[in-house]
């Protein structure tokens, strides 16, 4: 017959082998995406902004692209934030589950 090793167990309370720190990744996370997906949304914010006030003050003469440009920035910042709010969402559903 063949014999089963076990490794002992620890007491409740102790842990088998000590907890290091956060891993370590490199850098294409969920956190790297939203960071990412968050400077995409505020670059096209600040170039609308760019657009529309050279538009205001005569330098720029072309309103479709200025308004194109807009509707792109609003859109995406709707979807940045309908995109948090789902995150929090997830986060409190993970929060209320039971271990």
């Amino acid at each position: 017959m063949n014999k089963l090793l076990l490794t002992p167990v620890s007491p409740p309370g102790q842990s088998a082998a000590p907890l290091s720190g956060p891993a370590k990744t490199s850098g294409s996370g969920f956190g790297r995406i939203l960071e990412d997906s968050v400077g995409a949304v505020n670059k096209q914010i600040e170039e609308a902004s760019s657009l529309s006030e050279g538009l205001m003050a005569g330098k720029q003469s072309n309103i479709h692209e200025t308004m194109i440009a807009m509707e792109k920035a609003g859109l995406s910042f709707h979807m940045l934030t309908r995109v948090q709010g789902k995150v929090i969402d997830a986060y409190k559903e993970i929060m209320r589950m039971q271990l």
